[in-house]
């Protein structure tokens, strides 16, 4: 069946899925795009003001060809929408050099001979005095990295696939996805629909919608701070990268776009579970912002130690932090996209164009074997 003729529903239109409608709409499918709350909203996993693109990849290496397509893909819908989604302003990746996370990141440059820059202690503490620097640090300055709107994005191409002849149901949640002969039957509230192809992008909801999923996702809840710098010219001059440090304590952080003030995350092991997403805690105790107090202390001195904004969201993990993408087992016409670990936004683009070969035409020319769900025995 051509992709013109064909008719894609998408559960869920937030983070993969709002890339996913896009990707569908321009190469002439009929789509459906449903969500409970509407594209862009904070409730689950996109919030934040800002996300970290960058090229080189901590975790694997393999990643990098999905992040190339994927920063090709970006520049496409900015053009097309005449949005800024992204800003290069490049990324600092610190840490010990004896670190794990460093050798991989120096891997995944050398395999695919990104642009970058090696910077030991001494160049980084002279170029960039925001940061404390410890024995044994160095630096890496990946050119090709800066940050991205996660709910500008949403919107944006949600609204670009509105535009190619997508429909999007907000405030719609999908109660059932049922496969049938020949296609699915997608059960809401309101009745059911009858599509060829399903794609499900559920976010932290995965466990909710798909309750009897091989896999594990396990859904934590996150916290981002904003910190005033005292000395904001180090922070907001010429040069102002976003930062990951990996270790001893792996976290991140990115100047915001206003120029006052600097988001600063933390790694999954450091956040609470949310057993239900549903019902997520939304407020932040004064016990959860000690590790950010320890880390301002540490590492980034002229930040004022009190946050000025506190910000809540989830997000699914895997266990081998590697993202589920392909057909569930049993109904190949129901396309999985989950368990994102923490690395998902950067590479929403390159997702929602492969969830848009998956469902038009069962198979996708990008490299992504080592996350195909197809004959995946571990999460």
């Amino acid at each position: 069946m051509s992709a013109a003729r064909k008719r894609v529903a998408v559960i869920g239109v937030g983070t993969m899925g709002s890339q996913a409608v896009w990707r569908l709409a321009a190469r002439g499918a009929e789509v459906v795009g449903y969500d409970r709350y509407a594209p862009g909203h904070d409730r689950s996993a996109a919030g934040g003001e800002t996300r970290i693109f960058r090229s080189a990849h901590f975790e694997d290496s393999r990643y990098v060809p999905l992040l190339k397509h994927a920063d090709a893909l970006w520049e496409q819908l900015q053009q097309e929408t005449g949005r800024e989604l992204r800003r290069l302003t490049g990324c600092l990746l610190m840490g010990p050099t004896d670190h794990q996370q460093m050798a991989t990141v120096l891997q995944s440059i050398a395999d695919h001979d990104l642009d970058h820059e090696v910077l030991d202690a001494e160049a980084l503490a002279k170029r960039f005095p925001q940061y404390r620097i410890e024995h044994g640090d160095a630096a890496v300055l990946d050119r090709r990295a800066g940050f991205i709107r996660p709910e500008l994005t949403i919107q944006t191409a949600a609204r670009r696939a509105e535009q190619l002849g997508a429909v999007i149901h907000r405030y719609t949640t999908v109660r059932e996805i049922v496969p049938v002969a020949g296609g699915v039957e997608i059960r809401t509230d309101s009745g059911s629909e009858r599509f060829d192809t399903a794609v499900v992008t559920p976010g932290p909801w995965v466990n909710d919608l798909l309750p009897d999923l091989p896999w594990e996702v396990e859904v934590r809840r996150l916290v981002s701070a904003w910190y005033v710098p005292t000395a904001p010219d180090a922070w907001f001059g010429e040069e102002r990268p976003a930062f990951i440090r990996t270790a001893p304590t792996h976290c991140y952080g990115l100047p915001s776009p206003d120029g006052i003030s600097v988001k600063l995350g933390l790694s999954r092991a450091l956040h609470r579970l949310a057993d239900d997403p549903n019902q997520l805690d939304r407020t932040v105790r004064p016990d959860e912002l000690e590790v950010f107090s320890e880390l301002i202390g540490r590492y980034l001195p002229d930040l004022h130690p009190d946050p000025t904004r506190l910000s809540v969201y989830m997000e699914g993990y895997t266990e081998s932090s590697r993202p589920l993408v392909g057909p569930l087992p049993g109904a190949e016409n129901v396309i999985l996209l989950a368990g994102f670990s923490g690395h998902g936004f950067k590479l929403s683009p390159a997702f929602g164009d492969i969830a848009a070969d998956l469902a038009l035409d069962g198979a996708s020319p990008q490299p992504i074997d080592f996350l195909s769900t197809v004959g995946r025995t571990e999460a």
